[in-house]
């Protein structure tokens, strides 16, 4: 067993875990941050997508202690209050939801992709950056609509800041 401290959406969280603990189970069983899903096990699916330190990384191929002293974001983190994230009102805009199993990777890995192409994507760019996450539900027709929907609402927030 081992104590892991890190940040997860803000605030500081220590948890007494063992040690082959993988972070999206620290996440859904130790934090209550239930958001952060388990599709497949096998790192293929995408849907455990949180930000570590700012990046996107699939939960649930880091062991909890790996992520120590890391700052951690969920699905639960990225709203200011009652106002969503430009990217969690894309997808509802757009219709982008469908069930919502693969939904908060989708937006965890999309805005991801939108910050480290300054927004500036086309179609076949987030077609290409989504293969890592799965839908079983749709053609991803509506889930690209959303993050290039997304990615200009984003330039515009980030502009008023």
């Amino acid at each position: 067993m081992s104590i892991v401290k890190l940040t997860v959406n803000g605030k500081a969280v220590s948890a007494d875990v063992e040690d082959r603990t993988l972070l999206v189970h620290l996440l859904r069983d130790h934090l209550n941050l239930t958001g952060t899903h388990v599709g497949c096990d096998t790192s293929q699916c995408g849907a455990c997508v949180v930000h570590i330190d700012g990046r996107a990384v699939k939960s649930c191929t880091v062991l909890a202690g790996q992520a120590a002293g890391s700052s951690v974001t969920t699905i639960e983190g990225i709203a200011k209050g009652d106002e969503l994230h430009p990217m969690q009102a894309a997808f509802r805009d757009n219709h982008g939801l469908q069930c919502g199993y693969c939904t908060p990777g989708m937006i965890m890995s999309a805005i991801d992709i939108v910050h480290r192409h300054s927004g500036n994507l086309d179609e076949a760019t987030v077609r290409h950056e989504l293969e890592g996450n799965i839908c079983r539900c749709t053609g991803y027709h509506n889930i690209v609509k959303a993050v290039l929907d997304a990615a200009g609402r984003m330039k515009v927030a980030q502009a008023a800041e």
